[in-house]
């Protein structure tokens, strides 16, 4: 049955065309029975033209409309009465009224209001002494059907358009969600890229000092060469873990080794960053200011990633017997960031338009991150000479 509805659906007009046929059959009937003399070949003419408005409605309902007015007025002129091939009147009314063309819509509604009065007029015979409420009843009983026709063609066509609007609405809705899912897929990606960058631009870079440190003590200070080693070991093990934990997202529904992912650093494993990056060979003065009290995990992974980023960059850019500092100031509303060396600084290029070939990455995604908490970084040289990092992360949502 599905099938069947569907082949209509796809041939309207032939669909119309076998109704044209089963209209010009009982219409000569009509013909048969009923016409005689002069009037026979035009009634065949306007049942033809009538059968021929049925057939062709839906695809060309303005010309059918005019063809359907003429043939009316033909009526009226040559005197051929109601006959079965009208009904095609009735349809073409609610097909134009169904349609979107506005004029073709507001000739037909005319046509229904006029042309039964009309063709009582005609046609009318009957005694003198008639009722006077005779006349206006027949007419409005036969004007109604055309009426009610154009009322039904014309709430359709407002039912349609109410379906396209949702149709189109709900297609917009979809683009608009597959947007928004390309967006988070974007946004997610260059979040683990970012913490990849972090990652392993700290961690490798202590296992490249180390490994000197190593390459050079090797033969004058076996001890020393066996802390480094232990020291790169461990670095490249938690470089494993974290790693583990940021490619973790991009697979589906697997957990690494281990059963369960690392936690994201906060502001609680400084501490074990500072003693790693001293134990790297570079001094860190650490401090603290304000009362300690528990912050968003957003924050607290925006301020151990920039005291990482900016300590790496200090190893990297400092030069020899550098030295850094950092302290972290708990504020009502907000969490101060500054970390600074001694050091030759890092080149113009580095923080400024992104960088020079490939270089700069990090400040980039510093400021990434705190754009995202919706607080603010300054980076650039000190007055002094060397390097500062100064951050301000809000501790309440931003509007």
């Amino acid at each position: 049955m599905q099938r069947l509805y569907d082949f209509f659906r796809r041939h309207p007009t032939g669909v119309d065309t076998f109704w044209a046929v089963l209209l010009l059959g009982f219409s000569s009937l009509w013909l048969v029975s009923e016409v005689r003399g002069v009037h026979q070949p035009i009634a065949t003419l306007f049942t033809i033209g009538l059968c021929l408005v049925i057939a062709l409605r839906r695809k060309y309902p303005e010309k059918m409309l005019l063809l359907t007015a003429a043939i009316g007025i033909g009526q009226l002129i040559f005197g051929i009465p109601f006959n079965p091939g009208d009904f095609a009147m009735f349809v073409i009314t609610y097909t134009v009224a169904s349609g979107t063309t506005r004029w073709a819509s507001r000739c037909a509604l005319a046509g229904a209001l006029v042309g039964p009065a009309l063709s009582l007029w005609r046609f009318s015979a009957g005694p003198a002494d008639r009722p006077a409420w005779a006349m206006p009843f027949f007419t409005a009983l036969l004007t109604v059907p055309f009426v009610l026709a154009w009322v039904l063609g014309d709430s359709m066509r407002t039912r349609r358009a109410y379906w396209a609007q949702l149709e189109e609405k709900a297609a917009r809705l979809e683009k608009e969600r597959e947007a928004q899912a390309r967006i988070a897929v974007a946004a997610e990606r260059a979040r683990i890229a970012r913490e990849l960058h972090d990652v392993v631009a700290h961690n490798v870079s202590v296992m490249v000092v180390q490994a000197d440190g190593a390459a050079y003590v090797l033969d004058a200070a076996p001890e020393q060469t066996r802390q480094a080693l232990e020291t790169i070991s461990g670095t490249g093990r938690q470089a494993l873990a974290e790693m583990r934990r940021l490619l973790g997202v991009l697979r589906t529904g697997e957990q690494p080794e281990g059963g369960e992912y690392v936690p994201q650093p906060g502001v609680e494993q400084l501490t074990d960053l500072m003693d790693q990056v001293r134990g790297a060979g570079l001094p860190v003065d650490f401090r603290v200011e304000g009362e300690p009290r528990p912050l968003p995990s957003s924050v607290e992974l925006t301020a151990y990633r920039i005291v990482q980023e900016a300590l790496t960059n200090t190893r990297k850019h400092g030069g020899p017997d550098v030295g850094a500092t950092v302290r972290l100031s708990y504020k009502d509303d907000d969490l101060d960031l500054l970390v600074e060396d001694d050091g030759r600084g890092a080149q113009h290029e580095l923080y400024e338009e992104g960088g020079a070939d490939g270089l700069g990455h990090g400040l980039i995604g510093m400021r990434e991150r705190v754009g995202m908490v919706g607080g603010s970084l300054t980076a650039g040289p000190r007055p002094g000479g060397g390097f500062r990092v100064s951050a301000v992360l809000p501790l309440k949502p931003t509007r």
